[in-house]
């Protein structure tokens, strides 16, 4: 399987740059995967896909600004930093760095006039650096005093409000990236959803900016994914049982619920709490424990995560449902428009 099947052509255009102003206007294409029909509605129309019964899973997690700009103690050099991933270690993160030919072991990076320092105490084999904060006070309040919100590489302009960058139900500080399905999302949909009996269960993944890379390899299977925290609390693992013991759908909210759900999920098709760094790669020939339909955004040329939607329909069907909404200008990527597989 070549990483080049899963290309196609989209025009920059059509990779939304802001978000729309009502999070649940957004087109929404619901892919058939039985018939293989292409419909197009409002995403505030996904309540009508939607039963009695079936499980809706969000991913709760919530983007910190991480993205933090200082000056190297030594030479005074500005240095940009982006927070990946919290290690096991207290106040050290797993960062990317710039300029990294400048950056070493033992280097010191001073952030926010001094409200704090970075000390680089190990630069990795992928030559991510991990450093070692310090700080007087309470580190999401520096961090939302000095941090910017780390929009995609793909997104030129400013965004106005930080909250657009984060899902209405985010709960859980950790990611680098916002799980971008979920930002379609209003609480008055929420709130109607529920009052039509589809249940709603909550599961957390700290999306790492690895989401972004894009795959170097021609041979899809020789691709190593990043690492990403995952977990899942007893309740939702619960009603992820319940539902799939009373013949219903447990629908994930975006590829890193999915990632969650099958990450921790049982080959029986069954799910209990737990934690996990997960590197889970899905491509076509997987075999789903736990999902059995997807909301997504439209996602990157020869990523992995359209090789993840590919598995759960078809790389047939998912280039023909592509290749539509280039043609009847959908919006992609993170701002972009949703798509609903069923």
């Amino acid at each position: 399987m070549k990483t080049s099947d899963f290309d196609y052509n989209l025009p920059e255009e059509l990779i939304a740059q802001h978000p729309l102003t009502d999070r649940s206007s957004s087109r929404l294409m619901v892919v058939d995967r039985k018939d293989g029909s292409l419909e197009e509605k409002i995403f505030k129309d996904i309540i009508d896909y939607l039963n009695p019964g079936d499980l809706l899973v969000l991913n709760d997690t919530r983007v910190i600004p991480a993205r933090i700009y200082g000056i190297k103690e030594e030479t005074g050099i500005n240095c940009e930093i982006l927070l990946l991933k919290k290690t096991n270690e207290e106040d050290t993160w797993e960062c990317l760095v710039k300029p990294g030919r400048r950056l070493h072991e033992g280097n010191k990076i001073i952030f926010g006039d001094g409200l704090l320092t970075g000390e680089i105490v190990n630069v990795l084999d992928d030559g991510n650096r991990i450093i070692k904060f310090t700080y007087e006070g309470i580190w999401e309040e520096i961090l939302d005093k000095i941090g910017v919100m780390p929009l995609p590489p793909y997104i030129h302009e400013k965004l106005e409000d930080k909250e657009r960058y984060q899902t209405v139900y985010s709960k859980y500080e950790g990611s680098a990236a916002a799980p971008t399905a979920g930002l379609h999302f209003t609480k008055e949909l929420l709130s109607d959803i529920k009052a039509k009996g589809v249940n709603i269960g909550y599961v957390t993944l700290h999306v790492g900016l690895g989401t972004f890379r894009p795959v170097q390899v021609d041979d899809v299977t020789n691709h190593v994914m990043h690492t990403e925290y995952c977990h899942v609390p007893k309740e939702t693992a619960d009603m992820i049982n319940e539902t799939k013991k009373n013949g219903h759908r447990v629908i994930a909210v975006g590829t890193t619920s999915v990632r969650t759900l099958e990450s921790i999920g049982k080959d029986d098709g069954t799910i209990s709490e737990g934690a996990m760094d997960t590197q889970i790669f899905i491509y076509p020939g997987y075999k789903f424990k736990i999902v059995d339909a997807l909301i997504t955004n439209f996602h990157l040329p020869k990523s992995t995560l359209l090789m993840l939607v590919s598995a759960l329909s078809s790389k047939e069907l998912m280039l023909k449902a592509y290749e539509k909404a280039v043609e009847d200008k959908f919006r992609f990527f993170s701002f972009g428009d949703a798509m609903f597989i069923k």
